[in-house]
Order: C-alpha cells, then structure tokens, then sequence
C-alpha cells in the first residue's frame, strides 16, 4: 500500500525545496490566505494514520515536504495532549509548543537535513521560520478539536494510541524529551 501524498502539486511559492502552500488560518504568516474548505493542514491531519505507518515516504512534490513536516509535528501534540486531561489544557499546552523555539532546515537539530533545502538567504530563512510558525500553530488549534470530545471535554484514545508512533523513524524533538 503507498503511501498518501499532497494534492496541492502546483505551490504558488518555494522556499529552499519546502512548499509555500496558502493556509486556512487567522494566524499571521507568510502563507497566502485560503477560502477552500480543505488546505494541507487538513490534508495532513487526514491522512495522519495511515501515513504513520510508513518507515520510508516518497517525496513527489514540494508540497509532499510540508505533509511530512505537518505530520511529524502532529506527533509532537499528541505527544503533548496525552498529558492534558481538559481541552483548555491542551489548547494553552499547544500554544506553548508551537512557540517554543525550533529549528529548521539547514540547522544542526532539524531531522530531516537529507530531504529538506537549507535557506539560501536570511530573508528566506525568517520566511520559512514563520511559515512552519504558522503551520505548527494552526495544527495544534485544529488537533485540540479533533482529539477532544466536545460533550465530555475528554481526548480520544483513538488519537493518543498513536502518540508512541514515529513516522520515517523521525521526530522534530530532542531524545528524551
């Protein structure tokens, strides 16, 4: 079975070989607005579990490199949430996270040096730092809605089973953290 790859082939934007894809959000950031009822953080969240699965992913476009860094930091929250027993809890837990600081293509802590471009310029560098800003909190607003029970205020162990799980044997954390 391949594994699930982007729709969004044709990015209106590049930065390093990392795709510019326009985001459903009212964070500030340098993805342009988008008004469709999907975008690539919901595409990333869809696929989430069955892309998981996979030990090695073949990259066939731009886009397929933030599907992969979207799903990697999914991880990362629900790794966060098994902690949380409330929804608020978790929404303060992922704003934490997405603000702690990163690093990105090209810097000694970034996991996936191989398949990602390192910035050719300053400029680029801060463009990219504040896209995968917005990204990392625009999906942990949205993983709070899908992994939290709006009637019990409770998260669904269907979601935290796969906080143990590590895709392409990968995570955006340090060991032990």
């Amino acid at each position: 079975m391949p594994a699930y790859h982007s729709q969004f082939t044709n990015p209106p934007k590049l930065i390093g070989n990392v795709a510019l894809v326009p985001l459903r959000t009212s964070y500030k950031g340098p993805a342009p607005k988008d008004s469709s009822d999907s975008d690539i953080i919901d595409e990333a969240i869809y696929y989430f579990k069955a892309n998981i699965f996979f030990r090695n992913y073949e990259i066939k476009s731009e886009a397929d490199r933030t599907l992969i860094y979207i799903t990697l930091y999914v991880t990362e929250c629900l790794k966060k949430m098994q902690r949380c027993n409330t929804k608020n809890d978790a929404q303060k837990e992922m704003y934490t996270l997405a603000l702690k600081n990163f690093p990105i293509p090209g810097e000694s802590g970034f996991p996936l040096n191989a398949m990602f471009a390192k910035p050719k310029s300053r400029a680029e560098e801060d463009t990219m730092r504040n896209y995968f800003l917005q990204i990392r909190q625009e999906t942990g607003l949205r993983m709070c809605e899908k992994v939290f029970d709006a009637a019990t205020d409770k998260p669904s162990k269907w979601w935290l089973c796969f906080s143990k799980r590590k895709f392409m044997d990968k995570s955006l954390s340090a060991p032990g953290q």
